[in-house]
Order: C-alpha cells, then structure tokens, then sequence
C-alpha cells in the first residue's frame, strides 16, 4: 500500500529478524514511538531510555491542558462492504459497546478487593488516580467524546506530509457516528 511520505524522511521497512530496539541501539534509527516498549529499554539498557523519564507524569499534564488521551484503535470498513452491508457498522459498534462494558464493570468490581487478580502492587492506587484524572470512562466510543483527538490526529497528519488533504471527523466516519 503506498504511504505518503515528506520528502525530507527516508523510509525502509525493517528486515527479517531486525528489531525496533537493535535499530535503536546501532544508531540506524534516533527514536521509535510504539505501544510496545523494547526489551532494550526494559533491560535497563543504558544505550536507549525513554524521552521522558517521569513520562507518567508528562502524559498526565498534557491530558489535563488538552484533554486528549490517545486512543486505543479504531475500526475500519471498507466503503463497498459498508454499501452492502450498511447495517455492519452499528452492529460492529454496539458489539464494541458491550464488550467494552462488561470489561470495565469487571474492574470496577475489582476495586474493592484491591484488584487481586491482577496481582500487581500498588495497582488499586494507579486505578484511583486514573479515575481522579480521566474519569470513569477512559477510552470513551463515539466520535463526539474522541472529536479533539480525532481532528487533532488529522491536522498533525496533514501539517507533518502524511496526507495531502486536512481531513475531518466528517471526512472519515459513517455519518450516524458523528453524533455517538
């Protein structure tokens, strides 16, 4: 699939057997943003650190000056299932909703047996400060919850090369979700 990319950014796929943290640590790339941190960073390795030590904290600021908490995916339809099937998209939606609820009522019961099941320490505190600071809906569903972070996501998009056209909430989703 072809992908956009600015003209000063060099790009290659990594090879068989190459890993993001190796990269790192040869210097072939400077820095890597990913959900998974690598083994090198969890080693202690004094070669790669994270950009911010405290980053807890860091992401705890920004959320509370921007109120954007990134979000975890997003769910695509191709447009030609999604004529045929104009049904697929509240369906996949709704399904989305109740497993997203029957997870979060799990941990909410968890709570008050200080999330033993979890087995990790000081997590019932991590728990309290994430509900101080997000409220109890921490991944919100719906564009109309995700709409700053959404538009914020597309304009970096556009302004960094990515995509040629500044894209919108309304550009991108099914029009009965605008209002989810």
């Amino acid at each position: 699939m072809p992908q956009p990319v600015p003209g000063n950014v060099a790009v290659r796929h990594s090879g068989d057997g190459e890993t993001l943290g190796a990269m790192l640590l040869s210097g072939e790339i400077d820095a890597l943003i990913s959900v998974d941190v690598p083994k090198e960073v969890l080693a202690g390795d004094p070669r790669v650190r994270r950009l911010w030590v405290d980053y807890e904290a860091v992401e705890r600021d920004y959320y509370r000056r921007t109120e954007i908490f990134p979000m975890m995916h997003v769910v695509a339809i191709r447009k030609d299932y999604l004529a045929d099937h104009p049904e697929a998209a509240r369906a996949i939606y709704d399904a989305f909703l109740q497993a997203k609820e029957a997870k979060a009522t799990h941990y909410r019961a968890q709570a008050s047996k200080q999330h033993m099941a979890l087995m990790t320490p000081w997590f019932s505190e991590l728990f309290a400060e994430n509900l101080r600071t997000l409220g109890e809906d921490w991944w919100p569903y719906g564009v109309e919850k995700n709409r700053t972070a959404v538009d914020t996501f597309l304009r970096y998009a556009h302004e960094q090369g990515l995509v040629q056209d500044l894209l919108t909430c309304e550009d991108i989703f099914v029009p009965w979700l605008l209002e989810s």
